[in-house]
């Protein structure tokens, strides 16, 4: 089992771009590579080779109107202390590509993403933003 926090606020994949020359690029390329040299430290000896079971969770930060205003700025409203899933833009689906996609390849992870069979991954609101990642063969 692998267990390893990204700092920072969760990253979405982008979709591939058509470039000029005909041709497609990645536009997250980038932002794979900088999740990747924040986790390569954390990466086993050998990829796991068999079946891997992944849990994710996405703290993202409040976004200003669930707190107050003046002196009392920092504390939250009534109506938004109950309020813990964050269901708006970025969506879940592509800030789990993101991570799959980084975490697979040659000298990474796991070889191939067609070795997850089991996907957990939550969208919350917390401070500070981060994604927190499980990796484990099952």
């Amino acid at each position: 089992m692998i267990s390893f926090t990204i700092p920072g606020k969760p990253i979405p994949l982008k979709r591939h771009r058509p470039s000029a020359r005909g041709g497609y690029y990645d536009p997250s390329s980038t932002d794979k590579k900088q999740v990747w040299l924040q986790i390569a430290r954390h990466k086993p000896k050998r990829p796991f080779a068999g079946d891997v079971r992944i849990f994710m969770m996405f703290f993202l930060e409040r976004p200003k109107h669930h707190y107050r205003t003046g002196k009392y700025s920092h504390l939250l409203k009534d109506r938004c202390k109950d309020i813990i899933y964050h269901s708006v833009k970025p969506d879940l689906d592509n800030l789990v590509k993101l991570i799959c996609d980084t975490i697979q390849g040659k000298d990474r992870i796991i070889h191939d993403d067609s070795q997850i069979c089991i996907i957990q991954a939550e969208k919350k609101y917390g401070d500070p933003p981060r994604t927190v990642v499980i990796v484990e063969e099952i």
